[in-house]
C-alpha cells in the first residue's frame, strides 16, 4: 500500500484524532482519522455503511488500515469546520441561508434514508463544511440499517479486548447520550423506542430551528426540565431574542411545525417534506418520497456469497485507480452490502505484522519542510505528537553515538530501511496487477452445509472436526466424472469465501486439509481444479497469522515451482500459480524474521528463485513481470535468508529493465520507488564516500526519469543537500572525501537547476492546452495528471536555501506570472480542471502556486532585484485573485499583496529619494489604484479575517505613497473605513483594530488631506471612544506584553488626536488673524469645526490621568494634546479640576525636573484654573 503524509491536526474527539493528509506522489488531500482500537466496532460500522455510499453531501470514505495500536480511516477532507462552529460564530443565520443549507441537509439525509440507513446522531457537530461551503454528513459510527439490531452488528465487528464499554453496547451509548445531550433527540427515542427515519427528521427540524435562532428549540440548564420540554412543550417561535427584523416566514414556521411534531406518525414524511413550499422548488431533483418506503432489496438474503479480489477499488472518487481497497472482501453496492445477512467479516488493510508499522503515515516535514504544525508518529509509543523540527541536531547526535566501526556499521544497517519501506501489500488478488473475477459458489450443490464464518467460529471442536472431515473427503474423492469435478470446484469456491478470515485461515492451514490441497495440486487432472487449489493456498498464506512447524509449506513451494517451470510457456497457468508461491514465500520469510521457527523448518529450493528471476525477463507478459516483481518486493522487506536469495548481480539490471520498459505506472513504481527511497536513506550514512555515491546514483535516476524528483523531494532530498552543502563550504573543517562529495553534490544541484525550467514549462504547456475550456479532452486530462503533480517540486526548490538563488531569476518569475494567470482563470471558472484532475487536486495546485510566491516574498532582495518583472508579470494576477470568491485564496492573495506592496513601495521611496525619478504614476501604484481599490468596499466588509489583510495593504500604501490618500477620498472609501471601525470597536487590542488605527494615523497625517471629510464622518466621536478605552487599558495593564501592545496603540491614538487638534487650532488661528487684520474670515467654518470636535472635551480628565506616566513619549504626546485641548475649549469639562485630577497634577509636578516640561504643565493648569474660576462665579 502507498504511504501517506500527515500534516496538521484538524480535529480531535474521544480517543480519535483527525489529521490533514496526502497520499505520496499525488496532490490529492484527504482526512486521516486515527482511532484507538477500542473503537473498532463503531469504525467498522462506519465503513460498512459508507464504503459504497457516494453523494456530494456525504463525506466520502476511501479506505482504512489497521496498525498495531490504531485504526486509520482515509476519508474526504473538509476544511471549513463544522455547522456547529458556523452557528457559534454567526449566532443566527438569515432565512435564505438556512434554506440554502437546509437543501443540502435534506438532500444528503434523503440519500441516506433512500439506501435504508438511519443516521441516528444528527446534530451540528456531525455536519462538516467542505472548503467551497458544501455541507457533508460525517461520522456514521452509530448509524444503522433500518430495522437492524446494532448490538448484533457490533458483535460481528469483533470488538477487541479492552474496548470502551460504550463501544460494544450501542444501547448504553445512546442512553448515556440522551442523559447528557438530548437537545436533538426525538421524543419517541427518549421514551425508549428505537431510532427510525422519523427520528432523523425531528433532528433535522432541530437543526433548521437552531440555524435560524442561534439556539436549539428546547433548552434548559436542568436536565429533567429539558426532557420534559421535549416530551410535552411546544418550541418558542424561531428567531433571535430582541430582533424585530429577523422574523421567520410563515412557510418556515410551517416546516418546523411539521418536523417537530411529538407524534412520529403526524410528523412530516419525505413526500411532504420535499414538496414543502419553504424550499421554493429546490428539492425537485430528489424525486418522490421513496425514502419513506422500506427498501426491500436491503433485506434480501444473498445465497451466493461472493469473494472478489481482496483489494478492490472502494470509491471511484478517490481519483487514483491504483489504490487498494479498504477491505479484503468484495464490496457490494450500498443497497445490500451492509445488512447482517450479507455481511462478511469487515477487515481493514492490515500491516500489524510488520515492525513499527505506524509510519505508513509519514510526518509532513518530509515532503514539506516548511510546515510547522506537522504530525509525526513516535517510534516507541506510536502516539501522534507534534513535530518539533530538530532534524539537523538529531543527525549530529546520531553521528556522535557511533563511537566505533562496529557501531557505525550497525547504525548504517538500521538506516538502510525505514518503516515505510517495509509496508507489504497482497500479491494475490491485487487489483494493481490484475483483475480477479468474483468467485461464487452454489450452496445447493455443495454437498455440505454452507456454514457462515460466524457459525464456523463458534463451532465446538467435535462439530468442527466433523465438518473438516467431510470437506477433506469431498476434495480427496477419486471420482473423475464431470459432476465430481464440478462439485470440487464449487467446494473450492466455498473455501475461498472462508479463508479470507484470519481465524478460519489459521485453523485450516494447520489441519489435514493443507496436505490434501497439495495432493490435489499435484494430481488433479482438471487444470481448473489445480488453479483454484492454488488460489485457496495463496489466500490461506495471505490471511493466516499462525504457522506450525509441521505444515508442509516447503512441499507446496517445491510443487508450485515445478508446475511453473514445467508450464513456463503457459502464461495463464503462471498467473494462477505465482501468487500462491509468492504468498507462501513471504509467509515463511516473515515467520523466520520474527524468530518463531528455525530456518531449517521451511527450506526453499533454489529453483524457486531461478523461476522468479526468469519471470522478470524480457518477453514475458506484463502481469507475470509484475507478479514476480511484487513477490521480490514483499520478501525483501524481511530480514531473512529467503530475502538473501534475491540479492544477486542479476536482479538490479532486470528490475531496471522492467522499470524502463513498462508502460503501467503501478508496475513502474513497484521496482523503482523502493530503490529511490533506499538510495536517499543512504544519505544518512556517516561515510562521506557513501553519500557522494548516493548523490551520483540519484543524479543518474533523475537524468532518466524527471518524475522521480518529486519522490526524492518527498523523501527529504533537499534537507540532505543543504546539510552536505554546509559541510563542504569553504572555511569549514574538511573531512576525508569532502572534495569528492562537493563535486558530486554540485553536479546534482546543477542538473536539478537545469531541470526546473522544463518542469515549469510542461506545467504551463498542459495548462495552455486547456485554457478557457470547461471540459478538457481525455488526452489533455492525461497530460494534466502527468504534469501538475510536479508543482510541489517548484515549491521545494524555492524554499531551499541552496537552490533558491539559482532558480529565482527573471525568466522564472516571468513564467510564474503566466502560471498565476492560469490560476486566476481556474479560480474564476474560465478554465475547469475539476473533471480532469478533481477539485482537491485543482485546489492544491492553486495553494502550492501561492505558497511558492510566498517563499519568494520572504526574501526581499529577490523582489528588489526583479522588481519590474514582479510588477509586470505577477502582481496583476495577484490583484485579480484578491477578488476571488474563495475566501482562502482571497486571504492568501491579500496577504501576499500587502507584503509585496510594502517592500516594493519602500524600494520606490528610497529610489525617489536618490533621484531615480519614481513617482505616484508608477506601475505598481497604478495597478492598485485602477484594479484593486475600486473593489475595496466589498473586501473591507467581508467576514474575518479578510478585512485585516486588506487594511494592512492600505497601511503600506498610505505610508509609502501619501498621494494614495487622495484617491481613497475620490472613491469614497472613508465611510467604509469608519464602518469597519464600528464593527471592531469592541476588540481594540485585536489585530484588525490596531491596523485600522495605523491606517487612520497615516490618513490624518497626510498634509493634503481634507480633514473636514473625516470630521463629518464622526472622526472626533470615534477617536474619543477609542482613546477612552485605550487609556483605561493602559492604566489597568499589568503584564509587560499587554503593556507594550497598549503603549503602541495609545501613542498612535494620541498622534491622531494631536493632528486633529493642531488642524483645528490652525483654522481658528487663521480666522482670528483675519478678523484682527480686517480682512474678514469665515468665522462660521471655525465655529462649526469647534462644535464638531467638542466631544473631545471628555478626554481632558483621561489625559490628565496619563500625565504621571513613566513613559516619556506618552507624557509628551499627552501634554501636547492636553494643552491644545484647553487652549481651544478651556476648562469646559467640570471634572477637569476634580481632586483626582489635581492629585495627578501634583504627582507629575513633583516628578518632573525639566523646565520646559514644567512650563508646559503650568500653562495647562493655569488655563484650566482660570476657566474653572470663571465658571464658579458665573463670569
Amino acid at each position: 500500500m502507498e504511504n501517506f503524509v500527515l500534516y496538521e491536526e484538524v480535529g480531535r474527539g474521544n480517543r480519535t484524532v483527525v489529521y490533514k493528509g496526502r497520499r505520496k506522489g499525488t496532490i490529492n488531500f484527504v482526512a486521516v482519522v486515527c482511532s484507538d482500537k477500542c473503537k473498532r466496532a463503531g469504525v467498522a460500522n462506519w465503513v460498512r455503511l459508507t464504503q459504497g455510499l457516494t453523494h456530494k453531501n456525504i463525506m466520502t470514505f476511501y479506505e482504512w488500515y489497521e496498525t498495531s495500536n490504531y485504526l486509520w480511516l482515509v476519508v474526504e477532507l473538509c476544511t471549513g469546520g463544522s455547522l456547529e462552529s458556523v452557528i457559534a460564530q454567526d449566532e443566527c443565520l438569515p432565512e435564505d441561508v438556512v434554506r440554502e443549507f437546509g437543501v443540502e441537509l435534506v438532500t444528503g439525509l434523503y440519500h441516506i434514508h433512500k439506501h435504508g440507513i438511519i443516521y441516528c446522531e444528527l446534530k451540528p457537530g456531525k455536519i462538516l463544511l467542505e472548503g467551497s461551503g458544501t455541507l457533508k454528513f460525517s461520522s456514521f459510527c452509530w448509524a444503522r440499517a433500518d430495522g437492524e439490531d446494532l448490538e448484533k452488528v457490533f458483535g460481528l465487528a469483533g470488538a477487541e479486548e479492552g474496548e470502551d464499554i460504550n463501544e460494544s453496547n450501542p444501547q448504553r451509548y445512546f442512553k448515556n447520550a440522551i442523559q447528557e445531550f438530548p437537545l436533538y433527540t426525538a421524543p419517541e427515542v427518549i421514551k425508549g423506542d428505537n431510532f427510525c427515519k422519523a427520528s432523523d427528521l425531528w433532528s433535522l427540524g432541530c437543526l433548521l430551528y437552531e440555524m435560524f435562532s442561534g439556539k436549539p428549540p428546547f433548552l434548559s440548564e436542568c436536565h429533567s426540565e429539558l426532557i420534559e420540554k421535549i416530551l410535552s412543550e411546544d418550541p418558542l417561535r424561531p428567531g433571535p431574542e430582541g430582533s424585530a427584523f429577523h422574523k421567520a416566514s410563515a412557510e418556515f414556521i410551517s416546516l418546523l411545525d411539521g418536523l417537530l411534531q411529538k407524534d412520529p406518525q403526524k410528523r412530516l414524511n419525505w413526500t411532504d417534506l420535499l414538496q414543502h413550499p419553504f424550499w421554493k422548488g429546490s428539492l425537485r431533483h430528489c424525486g418522490g418520497g421513496s425514502a419513506d418506503r422500506q427498501d426491500t432489496s436491503l433485506s434480501r438474503e444473498d445465497t451466493e456469497s461472493s469473494v472478489s479480489s481482496s483489494a478492490k477499488e472502494s470509491v471511484d472518487a478517490y481519483k487514483n485507480p491504483d489504490n487498494l481497497s479498504s477491505s479484503r472482501a468484495g464490496l457490494k453496492p450500498p443497497s445490500d452490502s451492509f445488512k447482517i445477512e450479507t455481511q462478511t467479516e469487515l477487515r481493514p488493510k492490515s500491516v500489524v505484522d510488520s515492525e513499527s508499522n505506524e509510519s505508513i503515515f509519514l510526518l509532513s516535514s518530509r515532503p514539506t519542510p516548511r510546515t510547522n504544525s506537522a504530525v509525526e508518529v513516535c517510534d516507541t509509543t506510536t502516539v501522534p505528537i507534534k513535530n518539533s523540527s530538530q532534524g539537523d541536531s538529531c543527525l549530529k547526535k546520531a553521528e556522535n553515538v557511533c563511537s566505533s566501526q562496529q557501531d557505525i556499521e550497525s547504525k548504517l544497517k538500521e538506516l538502510i530501511y525505514t518503516e515505510s519501506d517495509l509496508i507489504v501489500t497482497p500479491i494475490i488478488d491485487n487489483p494493481k496487477i490484475m483483475k480477479q473475477v468474483p468467485v461464487r459458489f452454489d450452496p445447493k450443490t455443495l454437498h455440505i452445509p454452507a456454514y457462515s464464518v460466524e457459525k464456523l467460529s463458534s463451532m465446538k471442536e467435535v462439530d468442527w472436526n466433523s465438518f473438516l472431515k467431510r470437506v477433506c473427503s469431498l476434495l480427496d474423492s477419486s471420482e473423475k466424472n464431470t459432476g465430481a469435478a464440478r462439485s470440487k470446484l464449487n467446494l473450492l469456491y466455498y473455501l475461498c469465501t472462508l479463508v479470507v478470515h484470519k481465524e478460519i485461515a489459521n485453523r485450516l492451514i494447520s489441519s489435514q486439509l493443507f496436505p490434501i490441497l497439495i495432493h490435489q495440486l499435484r494430481a488433479a487432472a482438471n487444470w481448473d481444479i489445480r488453479a483454484n487449489v492454488a488460489r485457496v493456498i495463496g489466500l490461506l498464506a495471505l490471511h493466516a497469522s499462525e504457522l506450525g512447524e509441521n505444515v508442509p509449506v516447503s512441499e507446496a513451494i517445491t510443487l508450485l515451482t515445478e508446475l511453473i517451470r514445467e508450464n513456463f510457456r503457459n502464461s495463464k497457468l503462471k498467473q494462477c500459480f505465482l501468487p500462491a508461491l509468492g504468498e507462501l514465500l513471504y509467509l515463511i520469510a516473515s515467520k523466520e524474521e520474527k524468530g518463531e521457527h528455525p530456518r531449517e523448518c521451511w527450506a526453499v529450493p533454489s529453483a524457486a528463485y531461478t523461476v522468479l528471476m526468469r519471470c522478470l525477463r524480457e518477453g514475458e507478459e506484463r502481469v507475470v513481470n509484475h507478479l514476480a516483481a511484487k513477490i521480490i518486493e514483499n520478501v525483501c522487506t524481511t530480514r531473512s535468508c529467503h530475502a538473501q536469495g534475491f540479492i544477486t548481480g542479476e536482479i538490479g539490471p532486470v528490475l531496471w529493465y522492467l522499470f524502463t520498459h513498462s508502460t503501467g505506472d503501478s508496475l513502474k513504481i513497484t521496482p523503482i520507488s523502493d530503490f529511490v527511497t533506499t538510495i536517499i536513506r543512504l544519505l544518512e550514512s556517516p561515510s562521506t564516500f557513501i553519500r557522494a555515491k548516493a548523490f551520483l546514483v540519484l543524479l543518474q535516476v533523475l537524468i532518466n526519469n524527471r518524475e522521480m524528483l518529486l519522490l526524492s523531494c518527498q523523501a527529504r532530498l533537499m534537507m540532505y543537500v543543504e546539510r552536505d552543502s554546509r559541510k563542504t563550504m569553504p572555511g569549514k573543517e574538511q573531512q576525508v572525501g569532502s572534495e569528492y562529495l562537493s563535486k558530486c553534490l554540485d553536479l546534482l544541484i546543477y542538473h536539478i537547476v537545469r531541470e526546473l525550467p522544463g518542469i515549469l514549462g510542461d506545467i504551463l504547456s498542459a495548462l495552455t492546452n486547456v485554457s478557457g475550456r470547461k471540459h478538457p479532452s481525455t488526452v489533455q486530462a492525461k497530460q494534466l495528471k502527468m504534469c501538475l503533480p510536479m508543482m510541489p517540486v517548484v515549491l521545494h526548490l524555492v524554499t531551499s536555501q541552496v537552490f533558491r538563488p539559482h532558480i529565482v531569476t527573471k525568466e522564472f518569475l516571468f513564467n510564474y506570472g503566466i502560471l498565476l494567470e492560469f490560476i486566476r482563470s481556474i479560480d474564476s471558472g474560465e478554465t475547469n480542471l475539476d473533471r480532469a484532475i478533481g477539485q482537491a487536486a485543482s485546489e492544491e495546485l492553486i495553494k502550492t502556486t501561492l505558497l511558492t510566491f510566498e517563499a519568494v516574498t520572504e526574501h526581499p532582495s529577490l523582489l528588489m532585484t526583479h522588481r519590474l518583472t514582479v510588477e509586470d508579470s505577477i502582481l496583476p494576477s495577484l490583484v485579480s485573485l484578491a477578488h476571488s470568491q474563495n475566501v482562502e485564496w482571497r486571504l492568501f492573495s491579500l496577504r501576499l499583496l500587502s507584503e509585496t506592496t510594502s517592500l516594493l513601495l519602500n524600494h520606490e521611496v528610497m529610489a525617489e529619494e536618490k533621484g531615480e525619478g519614481l513617482n505616484s504614476n508608477s506601475k505598481l501604484l497604478s495597478l492598485i489604484r485602477d484594479s484593486l481599490l475600486p473593489q475595496y468596499e466589498h473586501i473591507l466588509l467581508a467576514p474575518d479575517p479578510v478585512p485585516m489583510y486588506a487594511l494592512k495593504l492600505l497601511v503600506a500604501l498610505t505610508e509609502r505613497s501619501p498621494a494614495s490618500v487622495s484617491f481613497l477620498e475620490e472613491i469614497h472609501l472613508f465611510p467604509v473605513i469608519f464602518q469597519v471601525i464600528l464593527r471592531y470597536q469592541d476588540s481594540i487590542l485585536g489585530n484588525t483594530m490596531q491596523t485600522l488605527i495605523a491606517l487612520l494615523n497615516n490618513i490624518v497625517a497626510n498634509k493634503n488631506m481634507n480633514m473636514m471629510i473625516l470630521f463629518e464622518q464622526g472622526l472626533a466621536h470615534h477617536v474619543c471612544n477609542l482613546l477612552t478605552e485605550a487609556v483605561a487599558l493602559y492604566l489597568e495593564a499589568d503584564d509587560k506584553r499587554s503593556t507594550k501592545t497598549v503603549n503602541v496603540l495609545l501613542l498612535s491614538l494620541l498622534d491622531i488626536l494631536q493632528y486633529m487638534l493642531t488642524y483645528t487650532a490652525n483654522i481658528v488661528r487663521q480666522t482670528l488673524q483675519a478678523q484682527k487684520s480686517g480682512t474678514g474670515g469665515d468665522t462660521q467654518a471655525a465655529e462649526d469645526l469647534l462644535l464638531i470636535n467638542k466631544p473631545l472635551i471628555d478626554l481632558i480628565s483621561r489625559l490628565i490621568q496619563l500625565l504621571p506616566s513613566e513613559d516619556t513619549e506618552i507624557f509628551l504626546s499627552t501634554s501636547q494634546c492636553l494643552l491644545l485641548l484647553v487652549q481651544l475649549y478651556g476648562g469646559n469639562n467640570q471634572e477637569s479640576m476634580s481632586p483626582e485630577n489635581m492629585h495627578s497634577f501634583a504627582e507629575v509636578l513633583k516628578a518632573k525636573e525639566d523646565p520646559q516640561e514644567l512650563k508646559l504643565l503650568l500653562k495647562i493648569i493655569k488655563r484650566l484654573d482660570r476657566d474653572s474660576v470663571r465658571e464658579a462665579f458665573g463670569a
